[in-house]
């Protein structure tokens, strides 16, 4: 997975830079299929504007955006704009008509004819 950072009309420490890069790896907690992250920091008239656009497998992109004077509390925030996007797009995809989740097949007894074998021993 690739994180690629751009900055319009300035510039970030790289301190920033690798906070960013680690706090938009831990999406991946959300949804394991993602392929690429950009992060665009854009400085404007005393205004940062930072999009996030998440590129995941078999999807369109994620977009979040966010505005406001401090380049990580901006990022923070629309961080937590794209959370609840994945986390609502991973429910929708999973599969729901299972007849037992898997912690039940994990923690329940082996199929019937596996128990029939054993006794035949």
């Amino acid at each position: 997975m690739q994180v690629a950072i751009t900055c319009r009309h300035g510039t970030i420490r790289d301190e920033v830079r690798d906070q960013i890069r680690a706090k938009a790896e831990r999406l991946l907690t959300y949804f394991e299929r993602v392929t690429a992250i950009e992060v665009t920091i854009n400085f404007e008239n005393d205004q940062i504007t930072v999009e996030i656009v998440l590129d995941a497998e078999h999807k369109r992109n994620f977009v979040a955006r966010d505005t406001g004077t401090d380049v990580l509390g901006s990022f923070d925030r629309a961080l937590h704009k794209m959370e609840p996007q994945l986390k609502r797009y991973k429910q929708k995809i999973q599969d729901h008509r299972r007849d037992r989740s898997l912690n039940e097949l994990a923690a329940g007894e082996p199929p019937e004819a596996e128990d029939e074998e054993l006794d035949e021993e």
